[in-house]
């Protein structure tokens, strides 16, 4: 049988889509295990940065280097593997060190790293965490007690995988600006402590970024009250206003209270959107880790729902008052155009009025002086005729001017008027055809 895409047309992007489901696969880890973890905010203009970056790690082990075009790269040096994928808006440096330490977090994978190269990622820091992966029988017989290891009064902790891993944290930051994460193996395969460890660097990952709109939502606050009260006192004219100088101040108002709301949308909608989106990612992980309750403790998602929760919601209820203020402002703002308007239809037909009074008031104007055109032009006319028919007398050539000039009159007046009214007629009718 022939392959697939020898028979039919193939679309363009079906080779890459086919690779992005293997494009970020989970590790295959075996206990013991420490992780590093940091989330570096890059924006969208720094690949190229981060891809260079790489690269000289690479040399610095004398490994393969990233492509230019790469967004994700595995660095296997001799003692670490290192993961860089590249996100929308971050990056995310994933340290992979195999061996125990002699107390957990004494001695992360991050530390194999060199010092300078550190100090030189691009982007600014966003998150960091250490993630220790024990056996179960190790942990249980080393005797340590977590709350050597974790705060006590923030500690949450359950069974996870199905009951197959023990996970603890207090999401507090180390003295070195580390959030930690301890995983005990009870009966992990490679595939699931791989699936397990990664679950839980993408829930700090997401959190953190959901976190991002959480600031921005307080600061906007004070605005956000202040412009529903302008709107408020702006809704109160409305209702009083009767002048249109008065209506056209109001609209100016109203047009400059949207311009300011649709400011702060077009700045927020994005981190809104996306604090949404990575809240959603950040339930969804925790979700995947199928937590059971550890007596005593809570769960990785009680605490969260407890702590991120309102901070989201915090956001969604901010991205809906500016949505809400906007679509009051649309309304006030049609609603004054539409009085402004009937304003401005009154007012064209009182001037259309005024209009047809002048019109009609020129027309007989217009009469009176074609009237007093055809007596004048009527007198010149027979002036000229009696001038004319005397000068004939004086020749012989008729007899009595006067009374032919006498008789004239009559002809010239009716002529005239009637040579008057057929070019008004003509005028007229030129005007409405043109």
């Amino acid at each position: 049988m022939d392959r697939i895409n020898e028979v039919v047309t193939v679309h363009p992007l079906r080779e890459a889509l086919l690779h992005e489901a293997h494009a970020r696969p989970f590790e295959s880890l075996s206990s013991p295990l420490r992780v590093s973890h940091l989330v570096i905010q890059t924006g969208t203009s720094k690949r190229q940065e981060e891809v260079a970056h790489m690269a000289a790690l690479s040399q610095h082990f004398d490994r393969a280097e990233p492509s230019e075009e790469a967004a994700h790269f595995i660095l296997e040096a001799p003692d670490f593997r290192l993961r860089w994928e590249r996100h929308t808006e971050f990056s995310t440096y994933t340290i992979f060190a195999n061996g125990a330490e002699e107390w957990p977090f004494s001695n992360p994978a991050i530390a194999l790293l060199p010092v300078d190269w550190l100090g030189q990622l691009p982007g600014e820091l966003l998150s960091a965490m250490h993630v220790t992966l024990l056996s179960g029988d190790v942990f249980d017989q080393s005797g340590t007690v977590l709350t050597d290891i974790l705060q006590p009064e923030s500690l949450a902790g359950s069974y996870a995988a199905g009951g197959a891993a023990r996970v603890w944290t207090d999401f507090i930051a180390d003295e070195q600006g580390y959030l930690r994460f301890l995983v005990a193996n009870d009966g992990l395969t490679a595939q699931q402590a791989g699936r397990l460890v990664q679950r839980l660097l993408e829930v700090e990952t997401y959190r953190f970024m959901a976190l991002l709109g959480f600031p921005l939502a307080r600061e906007l606050g004070p605005d956000v009250t202040a412009m529903e009260r302008e709107l408020g006192a702006l809704m109160d004219r409305l209702a009083t206003v009767s002048e249109l100088s008065e209506e056209r101040d109001l609209l100016a108002a109203l047009s400059q209270l949207s311009a300011r709301v649709e400011r702060l949308m077009a700045k927020t909608n994005f981190r809104f959107s996306a604090t949404a989106a990575y809240g959603t990612l950040v339930r969804r992980r925790l979700n995947a880790l199928r937590e059971q309750r550890i007596e005593g403790l809570s769960t990785l998602d009680e605490f969260m729902e407890r702590r991120l929760a309102p901070a989201l919601d915090t956001c969604v209820h901010m991205g809906e008052r500016l949505e809400r203020v906007s679509r009051r402002l649309s309304r006030a703002a049609n609603l004054l155009r539409t009085r402004v308007d009937v304003a401005l239809e009154a007012q064209n037909r009182d001037l259309l009025d005024s209009m047809n009074r002048r019109a009609r008031l020129q027309l007989r104007l217009q009469q009176t002086v074609e009237g007093l055109s055809v007596v004048v032009m009527s007198y010149y006319t027979v002036s000229l005729i009696g001038y004319a028919l005397r000068g004939a007398g004086s020749a012989g050539w008729v007899v009595s001017p006067e009374v032919l000039t006498a008789l004239s009159i009559p002809v010239v007046i009716a002529g005239i008027a009637i040579g008057v009214r057929v070019l008004r007629r003509r005028a007229t009718r030129s005007d409405e055809t043109g």
